[in-house]
């Protein structure tokens, strides 16, 4: 593959490794695994626009875009860094935070809102997923989603090994899967990944940023997941309560 169809993340040791630009956005790959294929649903339709907020920040964090600052005793904040992505999905949260630093929850409110339809048009777009329109009755539109590609069930293998295997996971492995917890939507995978307390004591050890061997060279993204778990908790939390 020549250099041109490479983009350097995050290595154990620190220093940038080569990813194909041709592999999915981390926010991409939240939004397959949280579709369901019994179903046609995607889950956690509710408060999708969080999390999915947060998978582009832990993205541009994964990348070594953004940094978390301090701004008080118990206070943190997010600001962008380095250069701006050529990713259409990212750039618009890399140009917010390239502003002002801002907090986690103010970040996900503004960017949220939008990324559900483009992430999911770029899911069909790739072929991870494909969209069938009818009509019902003979004259109701009508149209539902099903699996195109084997990618959802390899992210599945990926997030099971980690939770269930004890598997130390990569760091965007380990991203995926405490944005999952942080969502409250692990549960929708069981049983093929059972919901059981030793997985839910693993997924919040992600989500506070135990990630072992890949913790290395991963200290933003990590500190970034921390207070993007915090503030999607709190704001699902708020919004459960609002709907009651």
């Amino acid at each position: 593959m020549s250099d041109e169809n490479q983009v350097p993340v995050d290595r154990a040791d620190g220093a940038p490794l080569e990813r194909s630009i041709d592999e999915p956005l981390l926010v991409e790959d939240v939004l397959l695994l949280l579709f369901q294929p019994s179903s046609g649903a995607i889950a956690g339709e509710n408060f999708l626009f969080y999390v999915l907020g947060g998978a582009v920040v832990a993205d541009l964090a994964l990348r070594d875009l953004t940094e978390v600052q301090e701004a008080g005793r118990l206070v943190r904040r997010v600001a962008a860094r380095g250069d701006a992505p050529h990713e259409d999905i990212l750039r618009p949260a890399w140009d917010y935070l390239a502003t002002k630093p801002r907090g986690m929850r103010t970040v996900i409110a503004a960017i949220g809102p939008e990324l559900r339809g483009k992430v999911l048009n770029k899911l069909i777009d790739d072929g991870h997923l494909r969209r069938t329109r009818k009509k019902v009755l003979g004259f109701i539109p009508s149209e539902s989603l099903e699996l195109g590609s084997t990618r959802r069930a390899e992210l599945l293998t990926r997030v099971r090994a980690t939770l269930v295997d004890g598997n130390e996971p990569d760091a965007r492995t380990a991203a995926i899967t405490a944005l999952l917890s942080a969502s409250a939507n692990l549960h929708q995978f069981d049983p093929e990944i059972p919901w059981t307390s030793s997985v839910i004591h693993r997924a919040k050890e992600l989500e506070s940023g135990d990630w072992g061997a890949a913790a290395v060279g991963a200290a933003v993204t990590r500190a970034t997941i921390a207070v993007l778990s915090g503030a999607l908790s709190a704001s699902t939390a708020a919004n459960a309560a609002g709907r009651g």
